[in-house]
């Protein structure tokens, strides 16, 4: 059979030829205009040559699917055990057992004393895979579900559990840990060594890097914690008396996985290779860790909640792809309350077509060679080594803790990303931006209140969703709603044709309906009768704009209709007598004869967005 080559019908073309054409496009801006930097501070260049030389980092078998976690965390039991009956009977071999005060409690979780209702009828020697998320109390959750196996008569050995044990993860989210890690590492390494001896094969320990993702962190930040963490625990068991090689296999670790695709698809990888390293400074021939992943808290909204969908699916082909043995998707109303059976559905079929129809399991580390996703993978494995090292030279991840060293470096880049967000740099599609303020509501059970631990022993890495900032202005905007029958709204002044109008008008719609602010327009036909495109006049927005009895203003036209128009436009309009007057546009020129003809602020794109709606919308709830 001949070789197929998909490139074979095209010319050769080399890079100098690819810059010629970018040099063109760019029509005289810096070519560093098209580099970006990582919150890690690692340099994303716009093309990548392929990378020689790499080969595939070992991981999940090739051919092998991933484990399907769905997640079991509702607070009653009987229905938590009907959901797990259903989950399992319909294509998730796996269980992740979410239990009250759990890293991955989000105001829904299971009542540890409960497993035994919870879990009845699992057959634990069938394959099924279960997978503990738990807090504080993770010995005695580890130690009931122990009993439950062998009061089932199944031999531990042919149980697939991985017990979750994670005091530092606990400590990290909380802020609370029983005693000091020196007085609970032995404490830790007894119950792990207590488990193997009864003929369970772990992982016993996991190091989760939930609580730095979920507060804000970046990815090299996640790494390094994940690392610090594993590296207490094997010390921990090597005080213990069990083997290095031994002790590593009791060791599994858990990412949070979002929508950056090819950032997720690289942490994944960094983590095996940074692991391997581990694994030969402890005189060791490196082995596959287990690796789980679970689609991210901090990338879930509240308002178009089906977007969420979407976000999970690209996390969840990024840790596919990058690797992880294990994987829970959140369902897509988990930010909203305790999500029912259709979203549930949806979060284990999204795995389900990825596996059965996408078949992304079929090649191993289809990233290898890729020179982009090689680079990725490299410079975070640099990243996260220095802030690692950093780590160990003060103490380990426990002293790293009680210093806030962790909580510095985490709260810097959340400043960061604040900002971005802000900006609608980092955008979330349904809510920073094209959100619809008419969206059907979606059914959920409300959740608990998580209470802050009260007086915590260091500080906790708080946990948060990038959409809050926007959520609470739509929250304003549905009271006062429900309260009036009405939104704020603001009023979108358009002169010129509806060519030169139509992509401004998009832009400011998107922009203040971020803010719960609704975009009103006047109900005109935007052709005449005869066919052509209508012509709004100056005089037909300032009627407009009475007629609607609305206080604010936007002016939406072009750069060319403002450069004609726009003095005159806003000096009318002022004079109809809103109490502010905005401009969709950053001009260039004549920016202050614009202010002094009327124009209070300007809004375009890269502007403090955030902002800039809290002080609009704070001006109509005063009217």
């Amino acid at each position: 059979m001949a070789d197929l080559s998909l490139a074979g019908d095209f010319p050769e073309t080399t890079e100098a030829e690819w810059l010629a054409l970018v040099e063109k496009f760019l029509k005289g801006m810096p070519f560093e205009k098209l580099k970006t930097r990582t919150y890690d501070g690692n340099l994303i260049e716009p093309l990548y040559q392929p990378a020689e030389g790499k080969e595939p980092i070992p991981g999940r078998a090739p051919r092998t699917p991933w484990g399907i976690m769905q997640r079991i965390d509702l607070p009653d039991a009987e229905a938590a055990h009907k959901q797990l009956m259903d989950d399992l009977f319909n294509g998730a071999p796996g269980l992740q057992l979410v239990l009250k005060g759990a890293v991955g409690d989000y105001g829904y979780a299971l009542d540890p004393s409960k497993l035994e209702t919870v879990l009845k009828e699992v057959l634990f020697d069938k394959g099924v895979e279960v997978e503990l998320d738990c807090g504080e109390d993770a010995d005695a959750a580890a130690e009931a579900l122990a009993s439950l196996v062998e009061a089932s008569g199944v031999s531990p050995a042919n149980a697939v559990i991985r017990f979750g044990l994670d005091p530092l993860g606990a400590l990290a989210a909380t802020g609370k840990l029983s005693k000091s890690w020196a007085d609970l590492a032995p404490d830790f390494a007894a119950r792990i060594k207590a488990l193997s001896e009864k003929g369970f094969k772990g992982p016993f320990a996991v190091a989760d890097g939930r609580p730095v993702h979920a507060s804000g962190g970046s990815e090299g930040q996640e790494l390094a914690f994940v690392l610090a963490t594993s590296v207490a625990y094997l010390r921990a068991l090597e005080d213990a008396g069990i083997d290095l090689g031994q002790a590593r296999k009791m060791i599994s670790f858990r990412l949070a996985a979002d929508q950056n695709q090819f950032l997720t698809l690289a942490k994944f990888r960094a983590l095996r290779r940074l692991w391997a390293r581990i694994e030969e400074a402890c005189g060791l021939d490196p082995e596959p860790a287990h690796v789980s992943a679970e689609t991210a808290w901090r990338m879930m909204t509240r308002p178009d909640p089906y977007g969420n969908i979407v976000r999970a699916t690209i996390a969840c082909a990024g840790a596919a792809i990058g690797g992880a043995n294990a994987m829970s998707v959140l369902p897509y109303t988990a930010a909203m309350g305790i999500p029912r059976e259709h979203a549930r559905r949806v979060a284990r079929n999204t795995q389900l077509i990825l596996t059965e129809e996408s078949n992304l399991h079929q090649v191993a580390d289809p990233a290898a060679g890729s020179g982009a996703l090689e680079a990725f993978t490299d410079d975070l494995c640099r990243s996260a080594w220095v802030l690692f090292q950093e780590i160990e030279k003060a103490g380990g991840a426990y002293e790293a803790l009680k210093a806030r060293l962790v909580q510095k470096h985490v709260a810097e880049t959340r400043a960061e990303r604040d900002k971005n967000v802000a900006k609608r740099k980092e955008a979330m599609i349904g809510t920073s931006d094209f959100p619809d303020l008419d969206e059907d509501k979606v059914e959920v059970d409300p959740a608990r209140e998580i209470e802050p631990v009260q007086s915590p022993e260091i500080a906790p890495l708080t946990r948060y969703r990038l959409a809050e900032p926007y959520e609470a202005l739509r929250d304003a905007s549905d009271e006062a709603l429900e309260k009036t029958g009405k939104r704020p709204a603001i009023f979108l002044a358009t002169i010129g044709k509806p060519a030169d109008f139509v992509a401004r008008v998009t832009f400011a719609r998107s922009f203040f309906s971020a803010g719960g602010i609704a975009p009103i327009l006047p109900e005109k036909p935007i052709t005449t009768e005869t066919g052509e495109p209508q012509t709004f006049t100056i005089e037909d927005t300032v009627k407009d704009f009475k007629d609607s009895g609305l206080k604010l203003i936007c002016l939406c036209s072009s750069d060319k209709v403002y450069a004609e128009k726009a003095v005159e436009a806003a000096k009318a309009l002022k004079e109809a007598g809103p109490s502010f007057i905005y401009l969709a546009g950053k001009p260039k020129e004549g920016r202050e004869e614009l202010q002094s003809a009327g124009v209070d602020d300007f809004i375009f794109a890269g502007c403090d967005t955030l902002s800039v709606l809290q002080d609009a919308q704070q001006k109509l709830m005063e009217d």
